[in-house]
């Protein structure tokens, strides 16, 4: 009786010290994204998906063990010199198994060799440049790629707004501005047959507020389009300065143009402005479409932008590799990732090819009434 007395007090004791031999076996998460500087917004939105998908699904199961998901967040400051200390961080520091993230392409090339050469895999949510994956075997994401969004931007330049002459803007110093800006003007010529067809290639850095220069070119050049991929604040600006001085042409984008914050600083001067995207809330994709809407909006109490629901899903496929490599061990749920087929995400089924990227259709949003209005959906 004594013995089990004192078993059953030694137990009690053990059960009470914090970090107990009873405490759940935890998995970590990295979440790579910008919560601070230019890009803070569209790293917000991302997290917000990832907090989703955690409330929702906050353990996994590998080996016989259920492992506590928790999340390692760091802020990669919108800033490349950063990212790269960010991602060092997430691998030596917080020993991360997997990392999620980041907004901008740019962000995650800085850091995609550190998770390599640490082999911690890492999803990108809406990294679109091609260079993310690239030869780095750890990288792999859920979004579209460039060349596929500027060839659906081009194509509704070109059909829907019968357009033969464009200019482009560009964010010089953003590795995705760029690179989408350049599918979108080789696609263009293409489709015209006029190697003449962009009229001029214009640039700004992030950060810049003034674009009276580049705008007075436009305005003497007078395109049919104007193709202006970039960050949510610095394209508002160039289109609310370009009404202000009477440049009415037709102005498109990409993905980074639906966060609310372009439509904050734009106002009434963004009506009209289409972009492509990955999501729409009122076209649900599979049966977890609905859940992802209706849950964001319980939980946030406003709808979802098309990169928050690109945070849930990578989330999501983090798990289910785990599920499937039945372990968490960085290089198990890489080789998992790899292998991804058929994967049924809120914003579509994933199946990564041998680079690591899947094939989505893109969605086509106007800016309506102060919102983002769908328009359509284009297939690969």
């Amino acid at each position: 009786m004594r013995k089990f007395a004192a078993l059953l007090a030694l137990l009690l004791l053990l059960a009470a010290l914090p970090g107990a031999a009873f405490a759940q076996k935890t998995v970590k998460f990295g979440v790579f994204e910008p919560l601070t500087g230019a890009n803070a917004a569209g790293g917000a939105e991302e997290l917000d998906g990832i907090r989703l998908a955690q409330s929702l699904y906050p353990t996994v199961k590998a080996g016989g063990v259920e492992y506590k998901i928790e999340l390692a967040i760091a802020d990669n400051k919108s800033d490349k010199v950063e990212a790269a200390n960010a991602g060092q961080n997430l691998v030596d520091r917080e020993k991360v198994q997997v990392v999620l993230g980041s907004w901008g392409s740019g962000l995650s090339m800085a850091a995609g060799p550190i998770f390599r050469d640490a082999k911690v895999p890492a999803i990108g949510l809406s990294c679109t440049n091609p260079l993310v994956t690239k030869d780095n075997d750890y990288y792999f994401r859920v979004c579209f790629l460039d060349p596929f969004q500027g060839t659906v931007m081009s194509t509704y330049a070109f059909n829907n707004l019968k357009a033969k002459k464009a200019v482009l803007i560009r964010e010089v110093s953003n590795d995705y501005s760029v690179g989408l800006a350049k599918f979108f003007a080789d696609n263009f010529v293409k489709l015209t047959g006029d190697k003449g067809a962009v009229l001029a290639t214009l640039n700004y850095n992030t950060g810049d507020q003034d674009f009276s220069a580049q705008l007075t070119q436009v305005k003497g050049l007078k395109p049919d389009v104007i193709f202006a991929p970039g960050n949510y604040t610095e394209s508002a600006l160039i289109v609310k300065q370009a009404r202000e001085l009477g440049i009415k042409t037709p102005f498109l984008g990409g993905d980074t143009w639906e966060i609310a914050e372009f439509i904050n600083v734009g106002k009434a001067a963004v009506e009209g402005a289409v972009m492509s995207t990955f999501f729409d809330n009122d076209a649900p994709l599979t049966k977890l479409s609905k859940v992802f809407v209706t849950e964001y909006q319980k939980k946030y109490g406003k709808l979802p932008s098309g990169t928050a629901v690109l945070g849930f899903d990578g989330y999501l496929l983090a798990i289910d590799a785990i599920k499937r490599a039945n372990s968490v061990d960085p290089v198990k749920i890489r080789d998992a990732l790899a292998k991804t087929k058929g994967f049924e995400g809120a914003s579509g089924v994933v199946t990564l090819d041998e680079n690591g990227d899947p094939i989505k259709s893109a969605v086509i949003k106007e800016v309506k009434g102060g919102k983002f209005v769908f328009k359509t959906t284009v297939n690969p």
